[in-house]
């Protein structure tokens, strides 16, 4: 017999009612928190996520200020700005980058040095940073990548200012240029407390008056709010806090005198510096070969800085500023000076010149320029003529010290400070300096040798100088022996009112000249240009206006008692060739130096090079295309 289970409707009941009751409490329990969480999110730190969702729905935009023009003296412009869009891409954002280049060459016409350029950028920087692919896109190529921009998340176009430079190669080592902003100038803002004022900017000045100028043409950098969709995408401006442009600079350059120094130079390697005397403004700043500084506005790419860089003409070296040589025979109007001054010479005094200088019981002979000797020779003469044998006599009679000691005042040995950066000291030799190169593991032995001072009588040995240095002396010469630091940026344009700051003028340190003695040197000077035996006399005949100078030659290694000849002579190791010289020589308003490299005499390349920049200057002559830039014959002196 099957027994029927006798079923317990209250033991069933009370479970069930036990079950409901329990899931009742976890219910009301996950309500309560919900409800104490929404009162968390919502009343508690409303504030909080009120922020965060403004800050979804709104972008605070960088607005980066213009950059500041730079004009020559007379208002012509070199450096200025222009709009244009660039397509960005944010590396992180793309899954295969190359793939990536290949679908959008379609659409937007990408060359190979884009890719390459993008590329070193992107060694340079970080993953998560926009980076410039192309710039300056086409309207049309701006349309077609609209319609297809769901195709490449990552890639952006935006509107940017670009710098550009329209006389290229032209002042390009005064100018310098922009570049992008890398490790080391993030370094130098951020010690500067200047991270906000950088904010969306790629771009800094790196060389030049860019470079030293940077906190002036930089300019002051704004903000913009702006209402922004899910997809990133701008819908409206809230709010705008205008950015400030840069201040202007108008420069002492005249580029219309830069380009005929330019141009004097022919295929010839140099520096030249021209100096107004009276106020240290730098008229023209040549260093040959230049570069186009525009190669650097997008980014370089590899190719042009591989041939930039692996020159052997060194076009990126600035020569006037950062090159040191011998200076030869220019450096004779300030030993002469130097012996004035210092009574071991007087003007009249004079000497014997065979040929040749020998000391007593020592076999060796250091010959002269011009064989069989320039006869007697008085201090006039020895400038005028340029007699190496004078000065060898002089260097040997003269302490080493005292010579570093008065060329010294006049600026040889240490930096101009002239307002662009990385400019050199260049070396004036001395018993100590010799001592200190010796102990740099730089000499053979730390004594100074009477061979040395005899060397740097005709400036050579361990003499070696910039082409400015030479330019600053034979200004203070010109002045009367005033100097003044020489600079290239004559005033400041306040970009919002306009105002014009003109920057004042500064003296370097004086030295302490006769004013009889630098008239003798003066006279013998203007004999260089103006007297038949003058070794730049037919450089400047004809000139229509009055002129001092001295010629000057270097040579770059031994001839060991053999006559100098250029065709035997691979052109690497050619001599180089030097001119000093100021104008007019009543009231100089032009003082100049010019290094051609491996040129030869510096009478038949250096001066007629001088003698082309100063026509113009003071006479508004334009060089003859037609006429030779070196004498076809070489000069009977060797300067």
């Amino acid at each position: 017999m099957i027994g029927t289970a006798i079923k317990n409707r209250e033991a069933e009941l009370n479970t069930f009612r036990n079950r409901v009751l329990v899931g009742g409490f976890f219910i009301l329990i996950a309500f309560g928190a919900l409800a104490a969480r929404m009162f968390y999110l919502q009343v508690v730190k409303r504030d909080y996520f009120h922020t965060l969702a403004e800050a979804n729905r709104i972008s605070v935009v960088p607005v980066v200020p213009n950059r500041g023009i730079i004009t020559d003296r007379n208002g012509v412009v070199l450096a200025a700005n222009y709009s244009a869009y660039t397509l960005r891409v944010t590396p992180s954002r793309v899954k295969n980058l190359d793939a990536a280049f290949d679908a959008l060459a379609g659409i937007v016409d990408i060359q190979p040095r884009d890719r390459r350029r993008f590329k070193r950028l992107l060694e340079d920087s970080k993953n998560f940073e926009s980076l410039p692919l192309r710039n300056r896109l086409s309207d049309e190529e701006i349309a077609r990548f609209a319609v297809n921009r769901f195709r490449f998340p990552g890639f952006e176009i935006s509107a940017g200012l670009f710098r550009n430079y329209p006389f290229a190669e032209i002042a390009s080592h005064a100018i310098g240029h922009i570049g992008r902003i890398n490790d080391a100038d993030l370094k130098r803002i951020e010690s500067r407390n200047l991270t906000v004022n950088y904010k969306g900017t790629d771009h800094i000045g790196k060389l030049g008056i860019e470079g030293s100028y940077e906190s002036e043409l930089h300019g002051t950098t704004g903000s913009e709010q702006v209402e922004i969709d899910s997809g990133g995408r701008a819908i409206r401006s809230l709010a705008k806090s205008e950015s400030v442009a840069g201040n202007n600079l108008t420069l002492t350059l005249d580029i219309k005198l830069q380009k005929i120094a330019e141009d004097a130079f022919g295929d010839f390697r140099g520096g030249l510096a021209a100096i107004d005397p009276n106020t240290g403004e730098v008229l023209a700043l040549v260093s040959k070969p230049g570069f186009d500084p525009n190669l650097f506005v997008d980014g370089i790419d590899p190719q042009n800085w591989d041939l930039l860089n692996n020159s052997p003409d060194k076009p990126l070296l600035n020569r006037v500023l950062q090159g040191a040589y011998p200076p030869g025979s220019t450096i004779k109007p300030f030993l002469a000076l130097a012996a004035l001054e210092s009574g071991k010479r007087t003007p009249s005094q004079s000497i014997r010149d065979p040929g040749y200088f020998a000391l007593p019981n020592v076999s060796h002979r250091w010959s002269d320029d011009k064989p069989g000797g320039h006869g007697v020779v008085d201090m006039h003469k020895s400038i005028v003529e340029s007699c190496d044998t004078y000065y060898y006599q002089l260097a040997s009679e003269t302490d080493i010290d005292k010579t570093a000691e008065f060329l010294s005042q006049l600026g040889f040995g240490s930096k101009t400070g002239i307002d662009i950066g990385n400019e050199m000291e260049g070396f004036l030799p001395s018993r100590k300096w010799k001592e200190k190169r010796h102990a740099r593991g730089l000499a053979d032995t730390p004594k100074w040798m009477l061979g040395d001072s005899i060397s740097t009588g005709i400036g050579q040995g361990y003499n070696a100088f910039t082409p400015l240095q030479l330019a600053h002396a034979i200004a203070t010469i010109a002045n009367d022996g005033v100097a003044f630091r020489p600079r290239l940026v004559r005033s400041v344009i306040d970009a919002r009112s306009g105002a014009v700051r003109a920057l004042v003028t500064e003296p370097t340190p004086q030295p302490t000249l006769n004013a009889g003695n630098l008239e003798i040197i003066k006279r013998a000077l203007v004999g260089v240009t103006s007297e038949a035996g003058g070794t730049a006399f037919r450089a400047f005949a004809k000139a229509g206006y009055s002129s001092g100078g001295k010629t000057g030659t270097t040579q770059l290694f031994s001839l060991k008692g053999e006559k100098y000849n250029a065709n035997k002579v691979v052109q690497h190791l050619r001599d180089h060739s030097w001119f000093i010289a100021y104008a007019p020589a009543e009231k100089p308003t032009i003082a100049l130096a010019v290094l051609a490299e491996n040129a030869g005499f510096g009478s038949a390349t250096a001066a007629p090079i001088a003698r082309a920049v100063i026509d113009y200057y003071l006479l508004g002559k334009m060089p003859d295309p037609k006429k030779p830039k070196v004498p076809p014959d070489e000069p009977k002196n060797g300067d």
